[in-house]
């Protein structure tokens, strides 16, 4: 493949898909010392990057191929895009996800037409069963990232950064199999090779990192991450050469550091990313490499989140950020003794959200009950001032931030 198939696949999906925004982030500049662009491919059409690379492949499939059907696998968002466009061109579509894949993935596939089968624990299992079950059902196998013509409509992320941001410096882009970037990358670097193109994945999987050390694609221990978008454990191998011609470099980033930018992206800029989308923006907050005072662009992949887990991601922020702590106060059991707790607290303008009592236990005495007070706090600061408040009225407390 070659530059002209990216061209030829971005004529062809004009009307078909969004051409997103690359939106300046005051915030996110100041916060990484860098002017910073991103690029919201979690605002495309369903919801990720992923429709550019499946509508690309379907059209370029014969009328033969299209007739008996395709298959694909997918942890999520590969899956919607083979399903909106496989219902966009008629064609039976089939798609394999693994049974942790989030529950909002798997509607959103269905919804969009697309006949969902669960089965093995991660993506790799997932995959080797829709080969399985192509052969079964003599369909078009549709790769998520080891395709030419997948990769190809990936690769139009980048035309468009291009085309938004001409003088861009370095782009900053998701690796799972690597279909993204390896499209990117060479997008951009044959228009313009000076711009610096990285790679970010997540520690939990760092596939691609160590395929490049190892000079060929390999598979690695992956550990669960909330980043599933990107936790495949053996890249492509178009995507590997390709990674290896055209990328100057990749880092990873942790699971605390994801979860703090996608509470970061919903907080400030108001934007749903989902860990995998946040990987690039977090590559570049956390400084995993020294690029300063430069124009940079960090593709936001996709936005399909469980809501189950923002309230999750949601809560723990407001614990680290010091405005959520539990105390746990021993007090007298006999009334008016809960009045003067909550009384300390309501003086220092803690907002209380729930209250336990506990009256049996190894630690409760008889005559005493145990109290679980969760409290909405401003900042840490405040936090130690309410601790103090009551440990001044001699009550024996213990905190704790979950």
């Amino acid at each position: 493949m070659n530059i002209d198939d990216i061209i030829i696949a971005r004529e062809k999906m004009k009307g078909i898909v969004h051409t997103t925004p690359l939106d300046y982030s005051k915030t996110f500049s100041k916060l990484a010392h860098n002017e910073v662009y991103l690029k919201l491919e979690n605002l495309q059409k369903t919801g990720s990057f992923k429709v550019r690379g499946s509508y690309n492949k379907l059209i370029s499939l014969s009328a033969e191929e299209c007739k008996s059907g395709v298959v694909a696998a997918s942890a999520g968002n590969h899956a919607q895009g083979v399903a909106y466009s496989s219902q966009m061109l008629g064609v039976s579509g089939t798609i394999v996800m693994p049974k942790t894949a989030p529950l909002s993935k798997v509607l959103a596939t269905k919804q969009y037409g697309g006949q969902v089968i669960l089965e093995g624990a991660v993506f790799d299992e997932a995959l080797a069963y829709a080969l399985e079950l192509k052969d079964q059902m003599n369909a078009t196998f549709i790769h998520a990232f080891d395709d030419e013509a997948v990769i190809a409509g990936q690769g139009t992320v980048g035309l468009e950064i291009l085309d938004q941001l001409p003088d861009v410096e370095a782009i900053f882009c998701p690796i799972g199999g690597g279909g993204l970037i390896a499209g990117v990358a060479m997008a951009v670097k044959e228009k313009n090779p000076q711009i610096k193109v990285y790679g970010v994945q997540t520690l939990a999987c760092p596939s691609m990192k160590q395929s490049l050390l190892e000079n060929k694609p390999v598979m690695v221990d992956a550990v669960p991450t909330m980043a599933d978008g990107i936790a495949v454990k053996k890249p492509g191998q178009i995507p590997f050469e390709l990674v290896q011609k055209y990328v100057d470099d990749i880092f990873c980033v942790d699971e605390m550091e994801i979860a703090r930018t996608m509470l970061m992206l919903l907080e400030r800029n108001k934007l749903l990313v989902e860990g995998s989308g946040a990987v690039s923006l977090s590559s570049l907050l956390y400084e995993k490499i020294k690029v300063k005072e430069k124009k940079v662009a960090a593709v936001l992949s996709g936005g399909n989140v469980d809501m189950n887990f923002i309230s999750s991601i949601i809560n723990r922020g407001m614990v680290e950020s010091g405005r959520y702590v539990t105390f746990t106060i021993t007090i007298k059991d006999k009334p008016g003794e809960l009045q003067k707790v909550l009384s300390a607290l309501a003086e220092l303008d803690a907002n209380i959200q729930t209250v336990n009592h506990q009256r049996m236990g190894k630690d409760i005495y008889p005559g005493y009950t145990q109290l679980e007070i969760s409290v909405e706090t401003k900042n840490h600061d405040h936090i130690q001032q309410l601790y103090q408040a009551l440990t001044k009225k001699n009550y024996n407390v213990e905190m704790s931030h979950f």
